[in-house]
Order: C-alpha cells, then sequence, then structure tokens
C-alpha cells in the first residue's frame, strides 16, 4: 500500500464510532439501498460507497474536501484517500 501525506495527517479512527443506522444521506433521502458504509475520518460523517446507488460517501469529499475516508464495516479498518487514490 502506498502512502500519502493525507494519510500520514489522518488518525486511523474516530474514537468512539459514532453510532449509525445507515448513510446518513440515504436516510434523509428515505432511502435504504446501500451497500456498504464509510466514515469521513475529519468530521465523521457516515456515506454509503462507491458501489451504492447515490455514493454518498465519494459526494461528501467532493462537498467537503475531507480527504480521507475509512471503513465503517466490522472488521475492515482500511482508509482511503480521495486526493491521492491511494489506501493506507
Amino acid at each position: 500500500m502506498s502512502a500519502c501525506e493525507d494519510l500520514a495527517m489522518a488518525p486511523r479512527d474516530i474514537e468512539p464510532l459514532p453510532p449509525t443506522d445507515g448513510c446518513a444521506d440515504c436516510l434523509a433521502q428515505g432511502r435504504r439501498d446501500w451497500v456498504h458504509l464509510r466514515i469521513c475520518l475529519d468530521c465523521g460523517h457516515i456515506g454509503c460507497c462507491d458501489n451504492s446507488p447515490q455514493r454518498h460517501a465519494t459526494a461528501h469529499f467532493h462537498n467537503s474536501s475531507h480527504p480521507v475516508i475509512r471503513s465503517y464495516e466490522p472488521g475492515e479498518d482500511w482508509r482511503w484517500c480521495f486526493v491521492h487514490e491511494v489506501m493506507g
């Protein structure tokens, strides 16, 4: 896995992880069709992955410029930098 300065500066996790009923934006739209969840390591926003119809985690990056997300799935702790397109 490649490193980047955004990944180096981002926390490994948000402690404690905020509880969620799912993708915040999907829930606000009355949707429940997300595939996997991602958490923004800058602000804690919970969004759906790019395999989900609405791709809210990526949309959050484009709206906020917060570069690093982490998987919110149980047992997964990988992070992704949208700016440099690397996993860490």
